[in-house]
């Protein structure tokens, strides 16, 4: 089976979204990147969390909104969530407990990595020992506040080792494994 990958956006700050889940920033940081590119052919499914799937979105007002990637790939989601909605959503399955959804997601997802979107999940992944990788494109703006990429108090440190460093625009690429 495929690798669980956490990839995001995040500012220098530490920051995937602003205050309240903004995610207007981002637009100005969508561009060219070669590495991201690549990842999206490589993606067998994704794991989204349900603050996530139902957030602040970085086309909104496009023709790209709502969908992965800004349009840029297509397949099953699997959203984390207690609360799924009345009415079912094309393309997307919705899991109330996490080893379930991981296991359905890297099911559908093959040999390709499962991506996960979404601190919550992520940070639970990490916790469970699921996680495999993570990416995540840099990017020179300081929010100040909002969802931090991994939000552990008191958590113990975390082991990862470098596997690619690049950049791409304004944006520098750090894909690591967990190792610890």
């Amino acid at each position: 089976m495929g690798k669980l990958l956490y990839s995001a956006t995040m500012s220098l700050d530490g920051f995937i979204a602003g205050p309240g889940g903004d995610m207007g920033w981002f637009g100005a940081y969508l561009g060219p990147n070669p590495v991201v590119g690549e990842l999206i052919g490589d993606i067998g499914a994704l794991l989204v969390g349900a603050r996530t799937f139902g957030g602040d979105d970085p086309h909104r007002g496009t023709e790209r909104e709502g969908k992965a990637f800004g349009g840029g790939w297509e397949g099953p989601q699997f959203v984390l969530t207690h609360h799924a909605p009345a009415e079912p959503v094309p393309g997307v399955t919705f899991v109330a407990d996490l080893a379930g959804a991981v296991a359905a997601a890297k099911a559908a997802a093959g040999e390709k990595y499962v991506n996960v979107l979404g601190a919550t999940v992520a940070r639970g992944c990490l916790e469970a020992g699921l996680l495999d990788e993570v990416f995540v494109c840099v990017v020179p703006v300081l929010l100040g506040g909002g969802v931090r990429l991994f939000d552990r108090p008191d958590g113990t440190p975390v082991q990862l080792e470098r596997l690619h460093q690049s950049e791409a625009g304004g944006a520098t690429n750090l894909w690591l494994r967990v190792v610890g």
